[in-house]
């Protein structure tokens, strides 16, 4: 399975952007969806997670998005989505997504080190 994350781009505050996760081949929906994001000098910091059918499909988030950011997933396209709205000038940074074994525990999903497949990253920069 390879990734290619698309969507990022320049916007406002306040405004929205949706990024999308394509994934090739057959067996998107048997992982775990994440999307992490990363600054100059820090490291990949945990956004959103999608846990696979096999698992439930909860998603999960981290704080500083909760309630603005939206992970979803169409496992019949094997694609996966990020949609962010209300963006701050700290959510600028460029953004990943990454798959996850199925078996992977809940306690580890916001856990880069979870995630074995990556795909190349999408700049993301808000304006202020």
């Amino acid at each position: 399975v390879q990734l290619q994350a698309s969507g990022g781009g320049l916007v406002q505050t306040g405004e929205s952007l949706r990024l999308t996760c394509a994934a090739s081949g057959d067996s998107f929906r048997a992982y775990g969806l994440g999307w992490f994001r990363q600054t100059p000098g820090k490291e990949r910091e945990f956004v959103a997670a999608s846990r696979p059918p096999s698992r439930g499909g909860s998603t999960h988030y981290a704080d500083s998005v909760k309630g603005r950011f939206t992970i979803s997933r169409d496992n019949t396209k094997g694609t996966g989505y990020l949609q962010m709205n209300s963006l701050k000038p700290e959510d600028t940074a460029v953004y990943y997504c990454a798959l996850a074994p199925q078996s992977t525990i809940l306690s580890s999903i916001a856990s880069a080190r979870a995630y074995v497949i990556w795909g190349q990253g999408t700049q993301v920069t808000v304006s202020s």
